[in-house]
């Protein structure tokens, strides 16, 4: 029997997808991805990266092969099964995607809302995030009187609130100043540590380089390099 780190959270298998125009976006990719690993997703602008991410998301699904997520078949699923995969699934955006007219606390809270959490529940495990990210004393705030790098951290609370299996972080420091990206990268790495599986997209070679995770490249739609403990690997 696996023990649980070696459960794969994330399972392609001999996958290709082609989009309408005939681009092809990944061609024959096949990865695992264990529970609890912290993993980079690298390459330049047009490699695959973002259908790749896409996959994860179920925003698209593959034209060949199988995507395997928390259990989940993405192809195959009924419809009424996509929320529940989605709730066990915490997204990071580089541009934050706030909602502008609630607060901080409110912004966080509708992630719990959403899937109809009880009150008590919502004002606990939000509160809770809070603490994780340094934000609990900005909880009346709205996001225009926060700077780039809090607004990252209250996104990164929207997106863990709810206890999911896996966060995937889409270039979540592209927009930030180099001290600030790594204040929002140790709190990656503490959520990480306490067992939540991270799939990050990134150009950030510093952070890369620094960080010695595993780093998976793709250049032209295919998986050119996959290593334990790797380096960014291109120049910019």
């Amino acid at each position: 029997m696996n023990s649980p780190h070696e459960i794969n959270v994330i399972k392609m298998k001999d996958v290709s997808k082609v989009y309408d125009n005939g681009a092809v976006a990944l061609d024959n990719i096949n990865i695992s991805i264990k529970r609890g690993e912290f993993v980079f997703i690298v390459g330049t602008s047009g490699a695959g990266k973002s259908s790749f991410i896409k996959l994860l998301l179920r925003e698209i699904t593959p034209t060949a092969g199988t995507v395997t997520i928390n259990g989940y078949n993405i192809k195959n699923m009924d419809n009424h099964d996509i929320p529940y995969l989605r709730r066990s699934l915490g997204v990071i955006f580089q541009d934050y995607r706030l909602l502008p007219n609630k607060t901080v606390y409110e912004n966080v809270a509708f992630a719990m809302r959403v899937i109809e959490s009880p009150r008590r529940l919502i004002l606990r495990s939000v509160n809770s995030v809070l603490d994780v990210v340094g934000l609990r004393e900005k909880y009346k705030c709205f996001p225009n009187q926060l700077s780039g790098g809090e607004q990252q951290r209250v996104a990164i609370a929207r997106a863990i609130v709810n206890n999911p299996a896996i966060v995937i972080a889409d270039e979540p420091t592209g927009n930030l100043d180099p001290e600030t990206s790594w204040e929002i990268m140790d709190i990656f790495q503490r959520i990480n540590a306490a067992g939540t599986t991270i799939v990050m997209a990134t150009h950030d070679k510093t952070i890369v380089d620094t960080m010695q995770k595993r780093v998976i490249a793709i250049e032209n739609g295919h998986i050119v390099r996959d290593e334990s403990i790797g380096g960014y690997g291109y120049e910019i």
